[in-house]
């Protein structure tokens, strides 16, 4: 006698990789896309002042024009390095000091009195005082327009009218040019000596109050380009300081935590994004009414419905649901072989008892037990395709052996001879 045939219910590597080849060719894109994104992005520079920056508010058109003129540009992003290669030779370009600390402003005002000249860019009132003591900052800045010289300073009077604006400056310390004022106070502001008031013909401050005369989108206008060459282009060398976002430059020396470096317009938008969702999913999951029951345009043989919510169980590794259909249909074909009312068939407490009453008739057949019957009727779902297999097999065993056993039905009068 021949063995009988076996079907295997493990998935194939074909099965997987046709479920699963979507998703891996789409990651491997993503994946490539975004190397390939990365390669040709490795050498740019995207950050405002910075001078390899091509972007609007970047640098690099003054870092050009400083070159063609001799003067050589070197970016640190470490202020204990600028007091190494600061000299009397030697221009320090500072275009953000409101992230520093106080270790780092130290470190700053010190590179400053060996610098021949610094130029501050856009400083706060905690910042001036701690690189320009005495001298006095508005706290609210203006908007950035077209403004005179009036002053004698001569780069200024050279470069004509700039776009200045932002924070405004005032001192009582002597040997200072008050540049480019507005509402009565300056927005650049030359200080001879050193930080700390100290005469010294090598050492001066220049306070802008804002950036924008340095921008790539601004050179090309007004004085901008001329006023910026005569502040960066007085000696030989500029040491342009950028500080670094996970370094030092964090207020008290302290890192700054992924959250902390996320804009704050990406929060709100993260926010109305989860809103949205939650609002599309309770639109998509209500319920418009109750279901209605209609006629089918054409007859699905039974074979095939079985067989379709068959594949889609399996795709969906819904074994406990195809087990519950299997297990409920048995259910309700015992009931009335056990004598139990058809609305009780899935009840454990009245259907086990009168399940326990019948055992096989046949000889050699045990009765299963309770516990076995109980687990084969009401039990867990099966944890893969093979134990679902073999609970279709139990249960057909299990209904085979009560209609094997049931009484016959009593001859009706049709039936018997006449």
């Amino acid at each position: 006698m021949s063995a009988p045939a076996t079907t295997s219910v493990s998935p194939g590597a074909a099965h997987l990789w046709r479920r699963t080849r979507g998703l891996l060719i789409a990651a491997a894109v993503l994946a490539v896309a975004g190397i390939v994104i990365a390669a040709l992005r490795s050498g740019q520079h995207s950050g405002s002042l910075d001078p390899r920056s091509a972007a609007p508010q970047g640098t690099k058109a003054l870092a050009r024009l400083l070159d063609q003129h001799g003067v050589t540009t070197r970016v640190l992003t470490d202020p204990a390095e600028l007091r190494a290669h600061a000299d009397h030779r030697t221009t320090l370009l500072v275009p953000a000091t409101e992230p520093l600390g106080k270790q780092d402003l130290k470190a700053l005002r010190a590179a400053a009195d060996q610098a021949g000249r610094t130029v501050v860019l856009g400083s706060g009132p905690e910042a001036t005082a701690a690189l320009a003591p005495g001298v006095r900052t508005t706290p609210s800045p203006l908007p950035v327009r077209q403004l005179a010289p009036a002053c004698d300073f001569p780069a200024a009077q050279r470069a004509g009218s700039v776009s200045l604006g932002g924070f405004r400056y005032s001192t009582s310390r002597p040997h200072t040019d008050a540049c480019y004022r507005d509402d009565g106070r300056a927005t650049m502001l030359r200080i001879s000596g050193t930080t700390d008031g100290r005469a010294s013909a090598q050492a001066e401050t220049v306070l802008l109050g804002a950036p924008d005369p340095l921008y790539n989108k601004n050179l090309d206008k007004e004085g901008n380009a001329s006023l910026s060459l005569q502040l960066l282009g007085r000696h030989p060398k500029v040491l342009w300081f950028l500080p670094s976002s996970a370094g030092s430059g964090s207020p008290e020396g302290e890192e700054r935590s992924f959250f902390d470096l996320v804009p704050p317009g990406w929060t709100w938008g993260t926010l109305q994004l989860a809103l949205a969702a939650v609002l599309a999913a309770v639109w998509r999951a209500r319920r418009l009414g109750p279901l209605v029951h209609e006629q089918l345009p054409s007859v699905v043989p039974a074979a095939e419905t079985t067989e379709g919510r068959a594949r889609l169980y399996r795709r969906a590794d819904a074994r406990g649901h195809a087990a519950e259909a299997l297990r409920s249909a048995t259910r309700t074909r015992l009931a009335p072989l056990l004598g139990v009312p058809p609305g009780q068939a899935h009840d454990e407490q009245l259907l086990l008892p009168a399940l326990a009453t019948r055992s096989p008739s046949r000889p050699g057949t045990e009765a299963p037990s309770t516990a076995g019957v109980r687990a084969l009727l009401f039990g867990p779902a099966p944890r893969s395709d093979s134990e679902l297999i073999d609970l279709a097999d139990e249960l057909d065993r299990l209904e085979n052996a009560l209609l094997t056993d049931a009484p016959a039905s009593p001859p009706t009068e049709k039936d018997r001879p006449s």
